[in-house]
């Protein structure tokens, strides 16, 4: 047994802040629940898979704790693959990079496991894609232990799961958390198809899964930025649709501007985002004229690289409101672009974010404004 302290973990390379945290006390009740179970693995890699880990928690204190190994890990978000990696290499002696792997949602992350711990995702969606997952290719003794805190969870989660599975009960809460319990995978539950809806004003489709932000919907904030499109860069060579969601954005560039020899590239650090971008291109005949990236912050993405970005950035980290992740995208944007690039930004009015727009990437003026948001533009240096 490994000595563990999970005060040591962090959130980096993700924002980390006095008010974020990279732990909290839904993880900890989530093993404390599972540990029997968890302690029937022991010997048995490759039985034990965790959806949902934000910075490692649940994976390295099982890997650390119990000494389990072979622990198959789905994390949707890239900044949490790497905390998690950052953290299992740093938070106790040993190096627990080599006692789990990292996997899509589907067959090669559930196929043979008896124990699945998750973390509540906020989305109904979301969890009927993985209870779906979980009951389609897990074995069929298996039990899932899915946490979170009490203020974010509903009923409705409750009837998902039983979508999915014969039996599912709560623990007792502590210290505002809660862990439903899921066991017998019910006969014939179809594993979750690719949600789509065609926008007819936009003769366009948009094809999502179940953690896709907005989901088959277009939200405002982005249906007030594609007003804008033919403003935008007229000589671009290479755009990029940074936090692309489901792609909408990307797909109305390359659709109106890639026969004449626009490159476009759709990226987000949502491994559901990404899934669900390329749906959306090939819906629309588009595959080919966009490239589609998993990629934190554009950490892949080299210098004065780009004519033109598009960009609605959220203003949560996890449930919390906070400007960071905004602020990172924008320092991204403005290392990423050329000299005389432009990076248009729409957000929520109250959030002023002109000088952060200055300061990251350059000159910036509004363009457009409505009760709820604000489109603008900033020029790269």
């Amino acid at each position: 047994m490994t000595e563990f302290s999970f005060d040591a973990l962090r959130r980096a390379p993700d924002i980390e802040a006095d008010n974020l945290f990279a732990v909290d006390a839904s993880d900890r009740l989530i093993l404390d629940e599972a540990a029997a179970a968890l302690d029937d693995t022991v010997g048995h890699p490759g039985t034990v898979a965790v959806i949902g880990d934000n910075y490692g928690a649940l994976t390295l204190g099982a890997a650390a704790v119990l000494d389990l190994h072979g622990i198959r890990v789905h994390q949707d978000a890239r900044s949490s693959e790497l905390a998690l990696a950052a953290n299992a290499r740093r938070v106790v002696d040993v190096d627990l990079t080599g006692r789990y792997t990292n996997h899509p949602l589907g067959r090669e992350l559930l196929e043979g496991a008896t124990v699945v711990l998750v973390q509540l995702p906020r989305s109904l969606a979301a969890l009927d894609d993985i209870a779906r997952a979980i009951a389609g290719y897990a074995d069929p003794s298996v039990v899932v232990y899915a946490g979170g805190r009490v203020k974010h969870m509903t009923p409705a989660m409750n009837e998902v799961l039983s979508a999915s599975f014969d039996d599912v009960s709560a623990s007792l809460a502590r210290q505002k958390s809660r862990v439903l319990v899921a066991r017998r995978p019910r006969d014939g539950v179809g594993v979750a198809l690719h949600r789509r809806e065609f926008h007819a004003d936009l003769d366009l489709w948009v094809c999502a899964s179940g953690n896709a932000f907005a989901g088959t919907k277009i939200d405002i904030g982005t249906r007030l930025l594609i007003d804008h499109l033919g403003e935008m860069a007229p000589d671009a060579h290479t755009a990029i649709d940074l936090g692309c969601g489901t792609g909408v954005l990307a797909a109305l560039l390359a659709r109106d501007r890639g026969e004449r020899g626009l490159r476009v590239i759709a990226t987000d650090q949502s491994e559901a985002a990404v899934d669900s971008a390329r749906e959306t291109m090939q819906a629309n005949g588009l595959a080919d004229r966009v490239d589609v990236v998993r990629d934190d912050a554009l950490g892949d993405f080299d210098d004065n690289s780009a004519d033109l970005i598009v960009l609605n950035p959220p203003f949560h980290v996890g449930s919390t409101v906070h400007a960071g992740i905004a602020l990172k995208l924008f320092e991204a944007a403005g290392r990423v672009l050329r000299p005389g690039g432009e990076l248009w930004t729409v957000f929520n009015s109250h959030l002023s974010y002109r000088a952060a727009l200055q300061r990251a990437v350059g000159p910036t003026r509004q363009v457009d404004r409505n009760p709820k948001f604000t489109v603008m533009v900033s020029t790269g240096r």
